[in-house]
Parts: C-alpha cells; sequence; structure tokens
C-alpha cells in the first residue's frame, strides 16, 4: 500500500499511534470522555472527529479505520484497524473509550473496493464492534449512524415513515439491506447491556459540498434519467447537521432531552426530483422502469456512480419521514432545510448542461399548456 502524505505527518497532533501496552492505573488518569469513532478515513467521519475533540467534556477522540485517512485529525489519536477483525476488542479495551460513534456503515466502496468488501464491513464490522463493547465494561455510550433506506421505497408506502413506521417492502439487497441488518444487531446488544445508552441515527439522503454518496453521484450526471411517469419527494441532510446531531448524541442528553432510541434526521420540507433536476441545471431522460434498470446496469459498468436496484426504487417511488422525535425527544433542530441543503450541494457541483432559470421556465410553460389541454404531467402514483 502507498504511504499516504498523512503517514509523513507523524508528529503533528494527530497521528498515527501503535496501540500502547496496558499500564497499571492508566485508565485512572483518564478524567474526561473517551469517544472512538469508527470509519474515520471517510471525509465526514474525519469532520466529526475534528469537531468533536473541540468539546470541553471529550479528553481523548481516537479515530479508527483500515486504512490511514488522506485528511488531518486534528489532535485524534488514529488506530490503524479492522472492525472486521477481533483485534478491535483490543483497541476497546486498551484505550479505555466509553463513548463509541459507529460511522462505519456506508453504501459506497472506499478507495474502490467491491460491494462485498462494503457489505462486510458494514454487517460483519458491526458485529465484531457490537461483541467488543458488549464486553467492554468501560463503554457507556453507542452511536451508530444508520439511513432511512432501511424503510426501503415501494408504491404502496405511506406518505410519510415515523421511527416505528414498519416498512411495507423490506429491502432485498445492497445498502438498504445492510442498514436492516446492522440495526437488528444493534437492538440485540442494547437487549444484552441496558446499561450502555444506544442511540440510532436514521438520516435521510447526506448532501453537502464535500458529500460522497451514491445519490451525490447521480446528481454528478450531465444527464439525469428518470423513471417515466415518477416524480418521487425526496429529503435530504446536511453534511453539517449530520455532525452537529451526531455531536448531541455522543454526550450526555440536555435537560428536557433524551438522546437514546432511534431517530429519522432530516432537513424541513421535502423536492420533487424534477425540482432537483432543474436547480441543477440537468435535463433529464425518462426512461421506462426497465430501460433505467438496463441504464443503470451500463453506469455502474462504466463505473460512473452507484446506480444500484434500491436507488432506481428511490427515484420511483422516493421516502418522506417524520422528524418529530428528532426534535421533541432527542432536542436538534436542523440549520438547514431540505431545499437549503440542495441549494448548497448545487452550488458546490457549478452549472449544469442548460441554464436552472431557462429549464425552469421551459418546464412551467410545458405544464401550464399541458394544463390548458386538459392533460397532465406524469407524476409519481400516491403513496
Amino acid at each position: 500500500m502507498p504511504r499516504s502524505p498523512y503517514r509523513e505527518a507523524a508528529p503533528e497532533p494527530g497521528h498515527r499511534c501503535r496501540l500502547p501496552e496496558p499500564v497499571a492505573g492508566r485508565k485512572a488518569l483518564i478524567v474526561g470522555q473517551v469517544v472512538l469513532v469508527t470509519g474515520a478515513a471517510r471525509r465526514l467521519a474525519g469532520r466529526f472527529v475534528r469537531r468533536v475533540q473541540r468539546d470541553p467534556q471529550v479528553d481523548r477522540v481516537v479515530a479508527v479505520d483500515v486504512v490511514p485517512p488522506e485528511h488531518h485529525l486534528g489532535g485524534a489519536d488514529f488506530v490503524q484497524a479492522d472492525i472486521r477483525q477481533p483485534t478491535i476488542a483490543r483497541v476497546l479495551a486498551e484505550t479505555g473509550a466509553d463513548t463509541v460513534v459507529h460511522m462505519d456503515v456506508t453504501g459506497t466502496a472506499l478507495g474502490g473496493g467491491s460491494r462485498a468488501t462494503v457489505k462486510e464491513t458494514n454487517v460483519i464490522g458491526t458485529m465484531q464492534l457490537l461483541g467488543a463493547c458488549q464486553k467492554s465494561p468501560s463503554v457507556r455510550r453507542l452511536v451508530v449512524k444508520s439511513s432511512t433506506n432501511v424503510y426501503g421505497s415501494a408504491p404502496r408506502d405511506p406518505a410519510v415513515f415515523t421511527e416505528t413506521t414498519p416498512a411495507k417492502s423490506l429491502p432485498s439487497g445492497g445498502f438498504a439491506k445492510d442498514a436492516v441488518e446492522v440495526e437488528g444487531y444493534v437492538r440485540g446488544f442494547a437487549r444484552r447491556r441496558p446499561d450502555v445508552a444506544v442511540c440510532v441515527l436514521r438520516f435521510a439522503n447526506i448532501l453537502g459540498p464535500t458529500a460522497d454518496t451514491p445519490l451525490a453521484s447521480y446528481f454528478a450526471l450531465p444527464v439525469l434519467p428518470t423513471v417515466f411517469g415518477y416524480d418521487p419527494r425526496l429529503q435530504f441532510a446536511h453534511e453539517d447537521d449530520v455532525i452537529e446531531v451526531l455531536r448531541i448524541a455522543s454526550h450526555e442528553a440536555r435537560r428536557g432531552t433524551l438522546n437514546s432510541g432511534t431517530f429519522n434526521i432530516a432537513g424541513d420540507g421535502v423536492l420533487l426530483l424534477s425540482q432537483c433536476a432543474r436547480r441543477l441545471g440537468r435535463p433529464t431522460v425518462p426512461l421506462l422502469l426497465p430501460a433505467v434498470t438496463w441504464a443503470g446496469s451500463l453506469v455502474r459498468t462504466l463505473g460512473m456512480t452507484d446506480f444500484s436496484p434500491e436507488q432506481i426504487r428511490l427515484l420511483t417511488h422516493g421516502r418522506v419521514v417524520a422528524t418529530d422525535e428528532m426534535r421533541e425527544t432527542l432536542g436538534f433542530e436542523p440549520r438547514y432545510t431540505t431545499a437549503e441543503t440542495f441549494a448548497d450541494f448545487a452550488r458546490s457541483r457549478g452549472p449544469g448542461l442548460l441554464p436552472p432559470e431557462a429549464l425552469a421556465g421551459a418546464v412551467d410553460r410545458i405544464a401550464a399548456v399541458s394544463q390548458r389541454a386538459g392533460g397532465h404531467l406524469p407524476t409519481q402514483s400516491a403513496n
């Protein structure tokens, strides 16, 4: 493996460290919170590592990943370890971590890895990490980054999912199925360790200037393939809000709030896929569903984006979740609405093939003509 520039910066804060040998009385020297973060080589997790270490109650942050990050981690200690291996138990034991923030649950491979590697990290890695947490007497808080993908996307879905709404059709594969399995293991851990505060954060599609997600890759295409006859409703969570809500969940609950449980995290409001395309200045190509599936296979083969079956279902039926518990129980108020999140993302991507204003005007004129003629534009099926 080639040496990254990060490895060369060993003497600086945030250096890669060798696990210390156990020292008698070492844990007694730790006064504040010790936070262990998985998936630190990813940019979003790296941002969280840098942010949480600035909190006054945090004494030490330990960042863990199988490869060294290319970004700096501030004053955090980096431990190169694979959460799929039993060595993660030693990392927990020797760092004395009392808070574990599990961010290594993702839908995209790191460094060109395969889908099989992603699944192993998501599912097997979570199992190993939870097994280590179960044996660790020091762990008192567990935060897990999950996704609203657990609800799936189906034609008979409710208009809005709450945290207790069962999915009409459970995901059959891909990252959505991984997230369902991960949450099942987390619930089992919570039953076995009732003394640990467990918080599962189900994020809507994460976007922002530095977002690296399958949906961000889709919106980066010069022309957006869509499913003919459908205009799904979408929700987004801004990456800045993701960092802040993870920080809130990793600490003791504030007065009048509770940060244990499962919470949907999303910005206010929804956007239709057609609105997203207009705001990006991207033309759309409506295709019949079989053709969209074929196009998805083609772009995956070309390595352009992860146009997976679960993403096609999202772009067909959409998904909207309620966020009442996020506000009333967790006590988190996002800074960005769904529209503001998408606007910030769009600004970072530059202009599309068509000027957004001209594209919006053309679509609106077509809609007006269609209404006067007694017709209608295709819309998504009723939820």
